[in-house]
């Protein structure tokens, strides 16, 4: 009889920083440890990781992080928890041991692992097994207990056609079907869509068609970790006597690195250089990443890159998905180049950049696996609802389908489902630039403030000797007003914050911190009633 915990420290209710613990017994095994980029509202914010501390608390017992593809919302959140937990074992395949050390994972941290290669953990054991994704070695696991397995797919797509590092064993998969699957965890992401995904996300021929009909230089602007994609834009580029570019090292790293360990075949002389950027015909490769979305191609527009000037001749291919948070920049950088003169082709409706599993696709992963309990997760609340609602058609009991948020704990015992309503404390982790501390909520509240009312400071000097106001008050204001044009303004301002101080100096004490406090009060009052904003006031008072 095994005691089994299932909760996710992050992937639940949200698209992005996957990270899914799994408690039998005594052995803790956490599946992905993924970031989620910041939205526009977190200023400041570059991305968002799991809270660790439960994980800090029960170190002893983590057999390890099996990661099931190199993709961020997956793996970008490692480096910071092996900064937490310096010893802690990754568990990842070759491309993605690749990309976790790009990131800056230790390689002393991370057990290469082989498909279809089991490995031993004293009564449990994982099984990873190949799916397909958009970048090669995606993987599922397979954790086998005593009372049977738990399986976590990761992301996939089932596509029969897709061949090499990117071929799905369904042999596999049903063959652990076959021997007892207590519960299963599959992604939700576009359990609304109808149908496969599968042909949908092939672009092959939709680049050969952009080819075809832009004879002048073309750019793709892709993702670096969406491999297929890159790989589909060079097949479309053979045999057009057509050099490509790549510009950026980590893209240039990951091209040169797939090519090397035959992840990427290309045409021979394909690849082209620097010399090659001023011919007519060209076509260059650029990335960016989604905690920057169009940089790079902001940066060609502006004039400011060193190498690739744009020209009203060139054809722009957003070869890229596109997210909620960055529609409308992307909507404005259109736009731009469209003025500029440019052509720009963004990917239609009809097809699919991103490579998750629609209806059919986690219908049939169901059939194969044929699971005890089954359990939506990564996606908004929406779509596990709809990932729920896909199981529910299959037949599975509603009292065996487990819809849980970040922190909530599902557990097993003896195969049966106990209600303990027990409950992880987890928060988001707020990471501003390379800093691995927390940027806590009342330093975004302080940033909106600023963001949206500016700020006010106010300096002063008293005489410690003869308690007399000696300099000022002097203002400063950013983001608020322009002083040049609100000259009365300000010298209301210097009124107000001058009685404060004289109305709070005795010849014996001066009460500094009642000072502060009555500028903020009394100059808020007087802004708002002037301007109806509420800037951040600072006052600083010191004697000499």
């Amino acid at each position: 009889m095994c005691k089994i915990k299932i909760f996710g420290l992050g992937g639940l209710n949200e698209n992005g920083k996957n990270c899914y613990v799994v408690e039998v017994n005594n052995d803790i095994f956490v599946f992905d440890c993924g970031l989620k980029y910041a939205t526009g509202n977190l200023l400041g914010i570059d991305y968002i990781i799991p809270d660790f501390s439960y994980l800090e608390k029960n170190v002893k017992r983590i057999k390890g992080v099996f990661i099931t593809h190199g993709h961020q919302e997956n793996m970008g959140s490692v480096a910071d928890l092996v900064e937490h937990i310096p010893n802690i074992k990754i568990y990842a395949t070759k491309f993605t041991k690749y990309t976790l050390i790009e990131d800056g994972v230790p390689e002393k941290n991370i057990i290469e692992i082989k498909v279809h290669k089991k490995i031993t953990f004293g009564e449990n054991s994982i099984f990873p097994i190949a799916i397909s994704h958009s970048v090669p070695d995606a993987v599922m696991y397979v954790l086998y207990t005593k009372d049977g397995s738990i399986c976590y797919t990761g992301d996939f797509t089932i596509d029969p056609s897709m061949m090499g590092s990117y071929e799905m064993d369904l042999g596999k998969i049903a063959y652990v079907g076959k021997q007892g699957v207590l519960c299963l965890l599959s992604e939700s992401i576009f359990s609304e869509n109808p149908g496969h995904t599968s042909p949908k996300h092939k672009l092959i021929d939709f680049f050969k068609d952009v080819i075809k009909h832009n004879e002048k230089r073309i750019i793709f602007s892709v993702l670096p970790d969406h491999l297929y994609t890159i790989e589909e834009i060079f097949n479309a580029c053979a045999n057009t006597h057509r050099k490509i570019v790549v510009m950026g090292k980590k893209l240039q790293n990951i091209i040169t690195y797939s090519i090397e360990n035959n992840y990427l075949n290309v045409e021979d002389g394909i690849i082209g250089d620097l010399s090659n950027l001023k011919d007519e015909n060209v076509i260059i490769l650029i990335s960016d990443d989604r905690a920057n979305p169009y940089a790079n191609i902001n940066k060609i527009f502006t004039g400011y890159d060193k190498f690739v000037n744009l020209l009203p001749t060139d054809t722009i291919v957003f070869a890229q998905p596109k997210y909620d948070s960055s529609e409308k920049l992307f909507v404005k950088m259109e736009n731009e180049l469209a003025k500029f003169g440019c052509n720009v082709i963004d990917i239609p409706k009809k097809y699919s950049i991103l490579q998750h599993a629609s209806k059919e696709d986690l219908m049939l992963m169901i059939k194969l696996v044929n699971p005890m309990y089954y359990m939506p997760v990564k996606g908004d609340y929406r779509y596990m609802v709809g990932n729920a609602n896909v199981a529910s058609s299959l037949g599975i009991p509603a009292e065996n389908i487990i819809l849980k948020q970040n922190g909530d704990v599902v557990n097993i015992t003896d195969k049966k489902i106990e209600d303990k309503f027990e409950h992880i404390n987890v928060d988001d982790i707020f990471i501003d630039g390379k800093s691995s501390d927390d940027i806590g909520d009342l330093v975004i509240k302080d940033r909106e403030v600023l963001a949206e009312n500016g700020i006010v400071l106010i300096s002063a000097t008293v005489s410690k000797k003869d308690k007399v106001l000696l300099v000022g008050p002097e203002i400063v204001t950013r983001g608020f007003i322009y002083v040049k044009d609100s000259k009365e303004m300000i010298e209301e301002i210097k009124k107000i914050c001058e009685k404060v101080i004289n109305d709070n100096i005795t010849p014996k004490y001066v009460d500094y911190n009642l000072i502060r406090q009555q500028i903020r009060e009394d100059l808020g009052r007087y802004l708002y009633e002037e301007t109806e904003c509420k800037p951040m006031i600072i006052a600083v008072v010191q004697e000499v």
